[in-house]
């Protein structure tokens, strides 16, 4: 396992992160999991073992109820606090009132404290924002996120699912008001949908923010048991089609990354995930299980090295189709290239 420095921190994070979105199953969470705490620790446990020292939960997870599994599970073990990195996050809607969904100073402050309860913890080391929340200024925002790190709640601030626009105008923010600003950025990206790669990663490498990836195995369709014309009927994909993927170019990726796995004796979730750790601009993949064989499978995925060949075949089969501005602004650029 390696670790990565989180943006422009002197934080080290392992480059795999413990997804724990299948943890406990309440509401609309069941679709993704509905883990008991003794399945919990299990998986955590070979986590920890294998060299993780990365969590990441969300005060939606099943309405509360993955933090609380995830705090469990690191008593239960009797694992070390401060070995650990723990991430969450807030904005999602966690009750009926008009004030419980957002990113209000008043709904930041209350979930950072219902956090640290559930967690049972005395600080979170990475608190992001969930998404952007078009009702509040992000002055407001951010100011309460960097009331949150002055008091010791919280190390450090990041965000997710924000457009390159939104993380610019915050960091402006934060610089002009000397605020804490974010260092890193939770993101959808898989060899299967490199969106991000139009915006978001040149802004990323430009600022020296993280990135940690989410759904590195495009919601299932990259598990392996998915093909043009073959899928299993109680998949996750069936009762839950998300993200939204080109499925006819996934698939051809899919198959570019079969004959490369067979090569190497490795699984197809294991060459996405590789494909991932060979990008430079992220820190970190996050991965979830709802099986032990699985978590085990996503794991081995550091031990895969792809040659430059795999890579640029790969590179290929999934590239994104040329837009503008970005094959207008590599035309204009060939000539002031650094050297």
């Amino acid at each position: 396992m390696k670790y990565n420095l989180l943006g422009n921190t002197g934080l080290k994070v392992s480059e795999l992160c413990l997804g724990t979105m299948t943890f406990g199953g309440k509401g609309v969470w069941t679709a993704i999991g509905t883990l008991p705490q003794e399945e919990v620790d299990l998986l955590v446990k070979k986590s920890v073992d294998a060299g993780i020292n990365f969590i990441d939960t969300a005060n939606v997870y099943s309405e509360g109820l993955s933090e609380q599994l995830t705090g469990k599970a690191i008593r239960n073990l009797g694992l070390h606090r401060d070995d650990l990195v723990i991430a969450t996050k807030v904005r999602g809607k966690m009750g009926d009132g008009p004030n419980q969904i957002g990113l209000s100073r008043k709904h930041i402050l209350q979930q950072a404290d219902e956090s640290l309860k559930r967690l049972d913890i005395d600080y979170i080391d990475l608190y992001q924002i969930h998404g952007y929340d078009a009702l509040t200024p992000l002055e407001e925002t951010l100011a309460a996120l960097d009331s949150l790190v002055s008091s010791g709640k919280v190390r450090y601030i990041g965000c997710s699912n924000l457009a390159a626009w939104h993380i610019m105008k915050a960091l402006g923010i934060s610089a002009k008001e000397h605020l804490a600003k974010f260092v890193s950025l939770q993101a959808y990206y898989t060899i299967a949908g490199r969106d991000i790669e139009r915006e978001i990663v040149p802004l990323l490498a430009d600022q020296h923010l993280g990135l940690m990836v989410w759904s590195p195995l495009a919601g299932g369709l990259l598990s392996g048991k998915y093909g043009r014309h073959t899928g299993p009927d109680d998949g996750r994909r069936t009762s839950f089609d998300f993200p939204p993927v080109d499925k006819d170019k996934a698939f051809d990726v899919i198959e570019t990354m079969r004959e490369i796995a067979a090569s190497k004796g490795a699984s197809i979730p294991q060459i996405a995930l590789a494909w991932l750790l060979h990008q430079p601009v992220v820190t970190s993949v996050i991965i979830g299980a709802k099986k032990p064989d699985q978590l085990e499978d996503n794991l081995n995925a550091v031990d895969v090295v792809l040659t430059p060949e795999e890579l640029n075949q790969l590179g290929e089969v999934s590239k994104l189709a040329p837009e503008y501005p970005g094959w207008m602004l590599a035309r204009q650029g060939a000539d002031r290239q650094a050297d």
